[in-house]
């Protein structure tokens, strides 16, 4: 896998992430539409760790800087 993600995408990735876990430690959102924004937040954190989106290569989006 070829990384396709840069730093800014990441760190923005990471903190929606933290906020709905928030949310939903607070009890701010709950049931089924918290379910969703978890298993949202959980895939955000993956995909930043990885540094790698698999919707970024289908729609052929880049954010990472390119080496020269």
């Amino acid at each position: 896998m070829k990384k396709n993600m840069g730093n800014l995408d990441r760190t923005i990735r990471i903190v929606v992430a933290l906020i709905v876990s928030a949310l939903y430690y607070f009890n701010i959102v709950e049931g089924t539409l918290a379910y969703i924004l978890l298993a949202l937040a959980g895939i955000f954190v993956l995909t930043s760790f990885i540094s790698f989106c698999p919707l970024y290569t289908i729609f052929g989006v880049s954010t990472c800087k390119v080496k020269k």
